[in-house]
């Protein structure tokens, strides 16, 4: 292994990083600051049953046995959270789920708080999601005693806050036109589902009933690391100078699990941090040495373009004699100069687009056939990498909504290129928010079947043991018909039958990138799930995965939409040129998309649908003549897709949107 990894200085540099790493980084340093983190006696609150571990701190346990943000005090019987400057009373935590439960302090009292204390909750999505057993549910305040109100459901009264006057407890979007107009307070509050269900259906609960019951969130910090940390033995507890977390063994500092013996004698020496620096220090130096050489070295060579092959499989690379008629993984070859011919010599008016590999050109073929060519931008090794994975998976696809190989050049060609069919109608972000919605934004009905035909192409691909790592609107194409060809496999993984994941670097676009998978670098064909639900995303609120002009939660398209989805704040999430005020079908199908698209951005996997249950539920919404007759939320929350996938809609919220 070592004597190819040394061919490349980079690669030498790794080796050389990551063995210092490895013994400043293993059992001969034990730090006492974090001894407390292994006892089994956690900090506990007066005569909660709750015990303080990992991510959480304080009460006694130290700061650096938690994470930073995750600070818990005590207060009488309760511990209590701070989160974006709102105090919350801790009323479980399940270490296993790595969920908690909590209320807002007010309503933990009373459904009446304080002019002070009227604030909407809100989490920071890049420490908590909600879990899918939340629903947003409305509070109004200050209200005047109409008529017309009498019939509202769930009012009460808060005579010492505002005397003579009402409150509303909302949990449909019905009456939320008229109160809004007429009451003086607004509060968006997370509930249980459990809890309103037991409200609506039995009213053997109050309002006050339903928001001490609290509602869960999940932490999104270090799961799978930690679990894999405290299975080997460790303690999880966070190093404030590296900024994360760290395996504590009772042999000292580990960067992920404990060694199998850990009967070894602690040893005293530099600290962590000094033998890092030093670790870094002498590695940064020899590199600077080797790449020195290696340039000296390489000035003196002929360059061949074919010397950066050797790192590809020889049986990738063998190629007939009679090159031009085999085949390279059964594709078509072409030459360098036909290629060269069918695009006018590159002419930058053929430019269609850029990835992060290459250019994509339109081209015409001596036969007429109209073709897509991606030029890759340099010959080096991870761009033939790049071209040979994307090559050896499209070849061994055939799906009508997935773009089709033609073909490629070899590698004795002064460029890398590949050939696919071209596909004229742009890309679902240009007709989202390009040039191409400024001509005629793309109706309902269409957007719908794209996100079906979308789905499909990842069915199929995770059926073939392919996850596609990339997808997002710019790699979903549309022809004349506005049908979908899900194109760029450049980033496509293999992915083994007997694997529940594949441990990987974070490879992918911003705001696509599964959170757990950029977090805990594991991969699973539920990344893809996470990203397609901010396609599904853009495809109702035509805004871009990504936008800095949103506030800092919500630069995120996911974090955004999380929000609004909760907020059931569909005027604000769904792009008005979908006409949902005048077409009560298309409103009810809008919802339901946006009730699935909560459930593929869930910030773990196990917590998101298949693709294929994904697929199901579209293709449910679309065939429903109604959208009531598929499932009413409070009526047993019916299971709509047979591997378990929930699509709830509540028909009242549903219709409403036309009063707005």
């Amino acid at each position: 292994m070592y004597p190819y990894l040394l061919r490349s200085p980079l690669s030498l540099f790794l080796v050389i990083f990551i063995t210092l790493y490895n013994n400043v980084y293993s059992g001969d340093y034990h730090d006492s600051r974090y001894e407390m983190c292994m006892s089994n006696s956690s900090s506990t609150c007066g005569t909660s049953h709750l015990k303080i571990a990992y991510p959480f701190w304080g009460n006694g346990r130290p700061e650096n046995c938690g994470h930073p943000n995750f600070n818990l005090s005590c207060d009488g019987n309760t511990f209590k959270i701070n989160i974006m400057s709102r105090v919350y009373n801790v009323i479980d935590i399940n270490y296993n789920t790595s969920t908690l439960r909590i209320v807002h302090e007010e309503f933990s009292r009373s459904e009446c708080p304080g002019l002070k204390e009227l604030h909407n909750t809100t989490l920071d999505l890049a420490l908590f999601n909600y879990t899918s057993s939340v629903r947003n549910v409305s509070l109004y305040y200050d209200c005047p005693k109409l008529k017309p109100l009498e019939g509202a459901p769930f009012t009460f009264s808060c005579e010492q806050r505002y005397p003579n006057r009402l409150s509303f407890f909302v949990i449909t979007d019905s009456w939320e036109h008229q109160l809004g107009q007429i009451c003086g307070v607004k509060l968006y509050v997370p509930a249980d589902k459990d809890a309103l269900n037991d409200l609506i259906s039995h009213h053997s609960s109050g309002v006050g009933d339903v928001l001490k019951t609290g509602f869960e969130v999940r932490w999104v910090i270090d799961q799978g690391q930690c679990q894999d940390c405290t299975l080997s033995g460790g303690a999880c507890v966070y190093n404030m100078t590296l900024s994360q977390s760290t395996c504590f063994c009772s042999s000292g500092l580990y960067p992920t699990v404990c060694p199998q013996s850990t009967d070894q004698t602690p040893s005293k020496g530099l600290s962590l941090e000094a033998k890092v620096g030093i670790g870094i220090g002498v590695a940064s130096g020899f590199l600077l040495v080797v790449i020195t050489l290696f340039v000296f070295v390489r000035g003196k060579q002929h360059y061949h373009s074919s010397s950066f092959f050797p790192s590809l499989k020889t049986s990738q690379l063998s190629i007939a004699p009679d090159e031009e008629q085999s085949s390279y993984f059964g594709a078509q070859l072409f030459t360098y100069n036909e290629l060269l011919q069918a695009t006018n010599n590159f002419d930058p008016s053929k430019e269609l687009g850029k990835g992060g590999f290459g250019t994509v050109y339109h081209g015409v073929l001596k036969n007429g056939r109209e073709v897509a060519i991606k030029l890759f931008y340099q010959k080096q090794n991870k761009q033939v990498a790049q071209f040979m994975n994307e090559l050896e998976i499209l070849t061994r696809l055939d799906h009508k909504h997935l773009v089709k190989l033609y073909g490629c050049t070899t590698r004795r060609s002064p460029e890398l290129m590949l050939v696919y069919e071209y596909v004229p109608n742009g890309t679902v972000a240009d007709h989202l928010h390009g040039q191409q919605e400024k001509a005629r934004s793309l109706p309902w009905p269409i957007r719908l079947r794209i996100a079906i035909e979308t789905a499909s192409a990842l069915v199929y691909l995770h059926s073939s043991d392919i996850i596609h790592r990339d997808v997002k609107t710019k790699n979903i194409l549309l022809d004349n018909n506005y049908s979908v060809k899900v194109a760029d496999f450049g980033l496509s993984r293999l992915f083994p039958l007997d694997a529940s994941h594949v441990s990987t670097m974070p490879q992918g676009s911003p705001g696509y990138l599964d959170p757990e998978y950029q977090q805990c670098y594991q991969l699973t064909n539920k990344s893809d799930v996470y990203s397609f639900g901010v396609v599904l995303a853009e495809l109702i609120s035509a805004k871009p995965a990504v936008d800095r002009n949103r506030s800092r939660q919500e630069i995120n398209l996911s974090s955004w939409a999380i929000n609004k989805i909760l907020k059931r704040a569909w005027s604000e999430f769904i792009d008005p040129k979908l006409g949902v005020k005048k077409n009560s079908k298309v409103t009810e199908e809008v919802i339901a998309v946006a009730d699935l698209i909560f459930q593929c951005l869930q910030a773990t996997s196990e917590t998101r649908p298949s693709m294929e249950e994904v697929l199901k539920c579209l293709t449910r919404i679309q065939d429903e003549k109604s959208i009531e007759d598929v499932v009413d939320v409070f009526n047993d929350a019916a299971t709509v897709l047979n591997g378990g996938v929930v699509c709830e809609i509540d028909k009242a919220e549903s219709t409403q949107i036309e009063s707005r």
